[in-house]
């Protein structure tokens, strides 16, 4: 027996972009493309860190390649972040130095495995509390976890609506 309503998979699927994608181009750009401000490489569909020990018998037939602004340097300038990370406490007070070295080293970490995962800014308030904004929301989680495996305390991970957006709150007293 059939029931009354009519399912179908748009009903059950989640519809991520609802921007529709107007934030990305209609088509791949051409590539090899080079960011005018940090010099990664966009080829092969992906951004890269530029590696000139590698050599990429594949990409002889390449023209020159054209300049533009990856999305991360976009992000960057247009103050767009993707991810926060809030810490508070005693604990950030008194270890302030390696808390910020361990982010910052973290925060390296994931630009050699995505060139585009990047701290934005780095703001303190009057009473001691530090926000870290991220250029993706990856990166928000990871500095995170980083924090929560060398100094223990509370983490809490908090998505909007559909992931577009991270919150990290990590607290130690």
């Amino acid at each position: 027996m059939r029931g009354k309503k009519d399912y179908t998979n748009q009903t059950f699927t989640k519809r991520v972009d609802h921007e529709a994608g107007r934030h990305r181009t209609r088509r791949a750009s051409a590539e090899p493309m080079v960011c005018e401000i940090c010099g990664n490489i966009y080829a092969d569909r992906r951004w890269t860190k530029p590696d000139p020990k590698r050599q990429d018998d594949k990409h002889q037939h390449f023209r020159p390649a054209q300049t533009t602004i990856c999305p991360a340097c976009q992000a960057k300038r247009d103050k767009t972040p993707s991810g926060f990370v809030h810490l508070e406490g005693a604990f950030l007070k008194s270890h302030n130095e390696e808390i910020e070295r361990l982010l910052r080293n973290e925060a390296g970490r994931a630009g050699e495995d995505n060139p585009l995962a990047r701290i934005i800014a780095w703001e303190k308030d009057r009473r001691g509390r530090v926000t870290i904004t991220t250029t993706t929301e990856h990166l928000a989680q990871r500095l995170g976890h980083a924090l929560e495996k060398a100094f223990d305390g509370e983490v809490r991970y908090d998505f909007s609506h559909e992931n577009k957006l991270a919150h990290v709150y990590w607290r130690r007293d």
